[in-house]
Protein backbone atom coordinates (compact mmCIF):
# COMPACT_ATOMS: atom_id res chain seq x y z
CA UNK A 1 0.00 0.00 0.00
CA UNK A 2 1.17 3.51 -0.76
CA UNK A 3 0.62 6.66 1.30
CA UNK A 4 1.14 10.05 -0.35
CA UNK A 5 1.01 13.03 1.99
CA UNK A 6 0.82 16.67 0.90
CA UNK A 7 2.06 19.04 3.57
CA UNK A 8 3.59 22.43 4.25
CA UNK A 9 5.82 20.67 6.80
CA UNK A 10 6.86 17.32 5.23
CA UNK A 11 9.55 16.83 7.88
CA UNK A 12 6.82 15.86 10.33
CA UNK A 13 5.70 13.10 7.98
CA UNK A 14 9.23 11.92 7.14
CA UNK A 15 10.11 11.54 10.83
CA UNK A 16 7.11 9.28 11.43
CA UNK A 17 7.93 6.97 8.53
CA UNK A 18 11.56 6.68 9.69
CA UNK A 19 10.78 5.08 13.06
CA UNK A 20 9.43 2.01 14.85
CA UNK A 21 7.06 -0.50 13.21
CA UNK A 22 6.45 1.76 10.22
CA UNK A 23 10.16 1.84 9.38
CA UNK A 24 10.24 -1.97 9.42
CA UNK A 25 7.13 -2.13 7.25
CA UNK A 26 8.86 0.13 4.73
CA UNK A 27 12.04 -1.97 4.79
CA UNK A 28 10.02 -5.14 4.17
CA UNK A 29 8.14 -3.59 1.25
CA UNK A 30 4.71 -3.74 2.89
CA UNK A 31 4.26 0.02 2.70
CA UNK A 32 5.41 2.80 0.38
CA UNK A 33 5.20 6.51 1.00
CA UNK A 34 6.12 9.89 -0.40
CA UNK A 35 5.78 13.30 1.18
CA UNK A 36 5.14 16.27 -1.09
CA UNK A 37 6.00 19.80 -0.01
CA UNK A 38 3.12 22.04 -1.08
CA UNK A 39 5.47 25.04 -1.06
CA UNK A 40 7.32 23.54 -4.03
CA UNK A 41 4.23 24.37 -6.10
CA UNK A 42 3.81 27.99 -5.01
CA UNK A 43 3.66 30.59 -7.75
CA UNK A 44 5.97 33.26 -6.35
CA UNK A 45 9.56 33.48 -5.16
CA UNK A 46 8.41 33.66 -1.53
CA UNK A 47 6.64 30.28 -1.88
CA UNK A 48 3.40 31.79 -0.59
CA UNK A 49 0.71 29.22 0.14
CA UNK A 50 -1.89 31.20 2.09
CA UNK A 51 -3.94 34.39 1.87
CA UNK A 52 -6.80 36.17 3.65
CA UNK A 53 -10.24 34.63 3.08
CA UNK A 54 -12.83 36.36 0.91
CA UNK A 55 -15.55 37.90 3.05
CA UNK A 56 -13.16 38.67 5.88
CA UNK A 57 -12.64 36.82 9.12
CA UNK A 58 -9.69 35.77 11.25
CA UNK A 59 -6.72 33.77 10.07
CA UNK A 60 -5.41 32.75 6.67
CA UNK A 61 -6.57 30.17 4.15
CA UNK A 62 -4.43 27.82 2.07
CA UNK A 63 -4.38 28.91 -1.57
CA UNK A 64 -6.08 26.85 -4.26
CA UNK A 65 -3.38 27.17 -6.93
CA UNK A 66 -0.41 25.60 -5.07
CA UNK A 67 -2.70 22.91 -3.66
CA UNK A 68 -4.12 22.08 -7.08
CA UNK A 69 -0.67 21.86 -8.66
CA UNK A 70 0.58 19.66 -5.80
CA UNK A 71 -2.42 17.34 -6.07
CA UNK A 72 -1.97 17.05 -9.84
CA UNK A 73 1.70 16.15 -9.29
CA UNK A 74 0.62 13.53 -6.76
CA UNK A 75 -1.67 11.93 -9.32
CA UNK A 76 -4.90 12.89 -7.57
CA UNK A 77 -7.82 12.29 -9.94
CA UNK A 78 -9.73 15.48 -10.64
CA UNK A 79 -13.46 15.13 -10.09
CA UNK A 80 -16.08 16.50 -12.45
CA UNK A 81 -16.42 20.23 -11.87
CA UNK A 82 -19.99 21.46 -11.91
CA UNK A 83 -21.00 24.71 -13.61
CA UNK A 84 -20.67 27.84 -11.50
CA UNK A 85 -23.61 28.26 -9.15
CA UNK A 86 -24.51 24.56 -9.00
CA UNK A 87 -23.70 22.83 -5.71
CA UNK A 88 -21.89 19.48 -5.53
CA UNK A 89 -23.59 16.51 -3.87
CA UNK A 90 -23.81 16.98 -0.10
CA UNK A 91 -22.98 13.35 0.59
CA UNK A 92 -19.55 12.24 -0.72
CA UNK A 93 -20.95 8.73 -1.10
CA UNK A 94 -23.11 10.09 -3.93
CA UNK A 95 -19.97 10.67 -5.98
CA UNK A 96 -18.18 7.30 -5.77
CA UNK A 97 -14.90 6.94 -7.60
CA UNK A 98 -15.18 5.18 -10.94
CA UNK A 99 -12.11 2.99 -10.58
CA UNK A 100 -10.85 1.15 -7.50
CA UNK A 101 -7.28 1.45 -8.78
CA UNK A 102 -7.30 5.26 -8.63
CA UNK A 103 -5.83 6.90 -5.54
CA UNK A 104 -8.34 7.81 -2.85
CA UNK A 105 -7.96 11.43 -1.73
CA UNK A 106 -8.68 12.18 1.93
CA UNK A 107 -8.79 15.50 3.72
CA UNK A 108 -8.66 15.36 7.55
CA UNK A 109 -10.99 18.09 8.79
CA UNK A 110 -13.18 18.82 11.83
CA UNK A 111 -16.07 18.97 9.34
CA UNK A 112 -15.53 15.41 8.16
CA UNK A 113 -17.26 12.15 8.96
CA UNK A 114 -15.92 10.56 12.18
CA UNK A 115 -13.04 8.20 11.47
CA UNK A 116 -13.61 4.67 12.79
CA UNK A 117 -11.92 1.29 12.82
CA UNK A 118 -14.48 0.04 10.30
CA UNK A 119 -13.52 2.87 7.94
CA UNK A 120 -9.83 2.07 8.46
CA UNK A 121 -10.49 -1.55 7.46
CA UNK A 122 -12.12 -0.28 4.28
CA UNK A 123 -9.20 2.03 3.50
CA UNK A 124 -6.60 -0.71 3.91
CA UNK A 125 -7.94 -2.32 0.73
CA UNK A 126 -6.94 0.71 -1.34
CA UNK A 127 -3.87 0.72 -3.57
CA UNK A 128 -2.96 4.30 -2.62
CA UNK A 129 -4.21 6.94 -0.22
CA UNK A 130 -3.46 10.61 -0.83
CA UNK A 131 -3.81 12.73 2.31
CA UNK A 132 -4.00 16.50 2.15
CA UNK A 133 -2.81 18.21 5.34
CA UNK A 134 -4.54 21.47 6.14
CA UNK A 135 -3.16 24.38 8.14
CA UNK A 136 -4.34 27.77 9.38
CA UNK A 137 -8.10 28.21 8.79
CA UNK A 138 -8.20 25.35 6.28
CA UNK A 139 -8.13 25.14 2.49
CA UNK A 140 -10.01 26.84 -0.34
CA UNK A 141 -13.31 24.95 -0.76
CA UNK A 142 -12.74 24.60 -4.51
CA UNK A 143 -9.87 22.19 -3.81
CA UNK A 144 -12.19 19.99 -1.77
CA UNK A 145 -14.84 20.11 -4.48
CA UNK A 146 -12.36 19.33 -7.26
CA UNK A 147 -10.12 16.66 -5.70
CA UNK A 148 -11.17 15.34 -2.29
CA UNK A 149 -13.10 12.08 -2.17
CA UNK A 150 -13.85 12.26 1.54
CA UNK A 151 -13.35 14.55 4.49
CA UNK A 152 -12.76 12.73 7.77
CA UNK A 153 -12.52 13.82 11.38
CA UNK A 154 -10.30 12.18 14.00
CA UNK A 155 -12.32 13.75 16.83
CA UNK A 156 -14.58 16.58 17.90
CA UNK A 157 -11.78 19.06 18.43
CA UNK A 158 -9.56 21.30 16.29
CA UNK A 159 -5.87 20.70 15.62
CA UNK A 160 -3.39 23.26 14.37
CA UNK A 161 -1.66 20.51 12.40
CA UNK A 162 -3.31 18.57 9.63
CA UNK A 163 -0.17 16.42 9.67
CA UNK A 164 -1.08 15.04 13.09
CA UNK A 165 -4.56 14.09 11.90
CA UNK A 166 -3.19 12.52 8.71
CA UNK A 167 -0.74 10.43 10.75
CA UNK A 168 -3.60 9.20 12.94
CA UNK A 169 -5.29 7.89 9.80
CA UNK A 170 -2.08 6.37 8.43
CA UNK A 171 -1.19 4.70 11.73
CA UNK A 172 -4.66 3.21 12.09
CA UNK A 173 -4.71 1.86 8.54
CA UNK A 174 -1.21 0.49 8.00
CA UNK A 175 -1.19 -1.67 11.15
CA UNK A 176 -4.19 -3.54 9.71
CA UNK A 177 -2.21 -4.63 6.65
CA UNK A 178 -1.22 -8.28 6.41
CA UNK A 179 1.98 -9.22 8.26
CA UNK A 180 2.56 -5.76 9.79
CA UNK A 181 1.24 -6.89 13.20
CA UNK A 182 0.41 -10.42 14.33
CA UNK A 183 -3.28 -11.19 13.64
CA UNK A 184 -3.87 -12.40 17.20
CA UNK A 185 -2.79 -8.99 18.52
CA UNK A 186 -5.44 -7.29 16.40
CA UNK A 187 -8.17 -9.70 17.47
CA UNK A 188 -8.09 -8.82 21.16
CA UNK A 189 -7.41 -5.09 21.16
CA UNK A 190 -9.88 -2.29 21.82
CA UNK A 191 -12.94 -2.08 19.54
CA UNK A 192 -12.51 -5.60 18.17
CA UNK A 193 -15.75 -7.45 18.76
CA UNK A 194 -17.38 -4.25 20.00
CA UNK A 195 -15.49 -4.14 23.34
CA UNK A 196 -12.50 -2.37 24.84
CA UNK A 197 -9.33 -4.32 25.60
CA UNK A 198 -8.85 -6.04 28.96
CA UNK A 199 -6.27 -4.75 31.51
CA UNK A 200 -2.72 -5.99 30.94
CA UNK A 201 0.13 -6.72 33.36
CA UNK A 202 3.81 -7.69 33.20
CA UNK A 203 6.75 -8.12 35.61
CA UNK A 204 7.24 -7.57 38.49
CA UNK A 205 4.45 -9.59 40.08
CA UNK A 206 4.17 -7.00 42.88
CA UNK A 207 4.60 -3.30 42.21
CA UNK A 208 4.22 -0.80 45.06
CA UNK A 209 2.04 -3.28 47.02
CA UNK A 210 -0.20 -3.86 43.96
CA UNK A 211 -0.24 -7.48 42.82
CA UNK A 212 -0.97 -8.95 39.41
CA UNK A 213 -4.40 -10.67 39.40
CA UNK A 214 -3.79 -14.24 40.52
CA UNK A 215 -5.66 -15.81 37.62
CA UNK A 216 -3.04 -14.49 35.18
CA UNK A 217 -0.19 -16.39 36.84
CA UNK A 218 -1.99 -19.73 37.17
CA UNK A 219 -1.34 -20.82 33.60
CA UNK A 220 -4.98 -21.96 33.27
CA UNK A 221 -5.79 -20.73 29.78
CA UNK A 222 -9.57 -21.11 29.94
CA UNK A 223 -9.84 -19.27 33.24
CA UNK A 224 -7.63 -16.51 31.85
CA UNK A 225 -9.82 -16.25 28.74
CA UNK A 226 -12.99 -15.95 30.83
CA UNK A 227 -11.38 -13.39 33.15
CA UNK A 228 -10.24 -11.28 30.21
CA UNK A 229 -13.67 -11.36 28.60
CA UNK A 230 -15.32 -10.33 31.87
CA UNK A 231 -12.85 -7.45 32.26
CA UNK A 232 -13.48 -6.31 28.69
CA UNK A 233 -17.20 -6.13 29.39
CA UNK A 234 -16.71 -4.37 32.74
CA UNK A 235 -14.32 -1.84 31.25
CA UNK A 236 -16.57 -1.08 28.28
CA UNK A 237 -19.64 -0.68 30.48
CA UNK A 238 -17.73 1.71 32.74
CA UNK A 239 -15.90 3.81 30.13
CA UNK A 240 -17.75 3.47 26.81
CA UNK A 241 -21.29 2.16 27.45
CA UNK A 242 -22.40 3.40 24.02
CA UNK A 243 -20.20 0.69 22.48
CA UNK A 244 -22.23 -1.94 24.32
CA UNK A 245 -25.47 -0.45 23.00
CA UNK A 246 -24.07 -0.37 19.46
CA UNK A 247 -22.85 -3.96 19.73
CA UNK A 248 -26.26 -5.12 20.94
CA UNK A 249 -27.95 -3.38 18.02
CA UNK A 250 -25.52 -4.92 15.51
CA UNK A 251 -25.63 -8.39 17.06
CA UNK A 252 -21.87 -8.52 17.73
CA UNK A 253 -21.96 -10.47 21.00
CA UNK A 254 -22.17 -14.22 21.60
CA UNK A 255 -24.22 -15.81 24.40
CA UNK A 256 -21.35 -15.75 26.90
CA UNK A 257 -20.70 -12.06 26.34
CA UNK A 258 -24.41 -11.22 26.50
CA UNK A 259 -24.65 -12.94 29.89
CA UNK A 260 -21.69 -10.93 31.21
CA UNK A 261 -23.22 -7.71 29.89
CA UNK A 262 -26.49 -8.46 31.67
CA UNK A 263 -24.66 -9.27 34.90
CA UNK A 264 -22.60 -6.11 34.61
CA UNK A 265 -25.65 -3.93 34.03
CA UNK A 266 -27.45 -5.49 37.01
CA UNK A 267 -24.42 -4.87 39.23
CA UNK A 268 -24.22 -1.27 38.05
CA UNK A 269 -27.92 -0.73 38.78
CA UNK A 270 -27.45 -2.01 42.33
CA UNK A 271 -24.65 0.49 42.93
CA UNK A 272 -26.70 3.42 41.62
Amino acid sequence: MKFTVLSLFPGIIDAYFANSIMARALDRGMVEYRSINIRDFALDKHRTCDDAPYGGGPGMLMLAEPLGRALEAAGAPRKIILPAGKKPAENPAENPREEKSRPRVLFPSPSGRPFTLAWARELKEERELILLCGRYEGVDQRIIDAYVDEELSVGDYVLSSGEVAALVVIDTVYRLLDRVIRPESLEEESFSGGLLEYPQYTRPEIFDTMQVPEVLITGHHENIRRWRLRKRVEKTLALRPELIDRGLQEGLFDAETLKLIEEGKNERDKIH
